[in-house]
């Protein structure tokens, strides 16, 4: 059994978790929904982005509404992924443009509010451990979605970007495709300038696994729409 990518992450230690939502039932639901799994504890929460970090400045992941006291809080999201912090967007706005806008951003996962217990440990759990998840929501947002601006990528580029999304790490990657892990930055780094020169950019690993999936290059359930906690736990071929 290979090791547990959670573990690599932080160790013995849990998984600490900041809530930042505006409704006290919300965050109740939430705290509920994390403590069945022993990996995660939370650490703080609040309807106060700020707040809520001074008071969990360890935190591994942000889960952040994304609608604060009537406003939309993007630019919040930007802000805490630029200082390194990995954000699970939590939000009943599930248009593709909200969820893709937040993905630009920096968050790493869009969740669905109306997406259970399952769905919302899932992907703290792959937030944490840098891996990409797709909810349902998000994938029948982006899937099916055919765009005159659809980029070409090679065989090779798409096949690097869906281990990528698949794998911890590019070196990983070029493992399986028996390749260099420079190679494997090549075939990214092309994908990202495509996408920019069509006018759809992508900085993040998430934003562009939403960019994939919205094209067709890459179905949900090749990344995996629901995991065990199990899956984890899985070594990497």
């Amino acid at each position: 059994m290979g090791a547990d990518p959670v573990a690599e992450v932080t160790g013995d230690r849990p998984i600490g978790v900041a809530i930042v939502d505006d409704h006290p039932v919300v965050v109740d639901g939430v705290r509920a929904w994390l403590a069945t799994e022993p990996r995660l504890t939370v650490l703080a929460t609040g309807d106060d982005p700020d707040e809520v970090l001074g008071a969990a400045p360890d935190a591994d992941v942000v889960l952040l509404d994304l609608r604060l006291h009537g406003r939309m809080a993007l630019g919040k999201v930007a802000e805490l992924s630029a200082a390194g912090r990995r954000v699970v967007v939590y939000s009943e706005h599930t248009d593709p443009e909200t969820m893709l806008a937040a993905l630009d951003a920096g968050a790493v996962a869009f969740l669905a509010k109306h997406e259970g217990r399952e769905h919302c440990v899932a992907t703290v759990l792959a937030a944490a451990s840098d891996r990409p998840y797709v909810p349902p929501a998000l994938a029948g947002a982006m899937v099916g979605d055919p765009r005159p601006d659809r980029p070409l990528l090679s065989d090779k580029e798409r096949e690097a970007l869906l281990l990528w999304f698949q794998s911890m790490s590019k070196a990983s990657v070029a493992r399986r495709m028996q390749i260099s892990e420079h190679t494997v930055k090549q075939y990214v780094d092309r994908a990202r300038i495509k996408y920019t020169r069509a006018g759809r950019p992508a900085a993040t690993k998430a934003a562009l696994l939403a960019r994939a999936i919205e094209d067709g290059l890459v179905r949900p359930e090749e990344i995996g729409i629901y995991r065990s906690s199990a899956a984890y736990d899985q070594p990497t071929p």
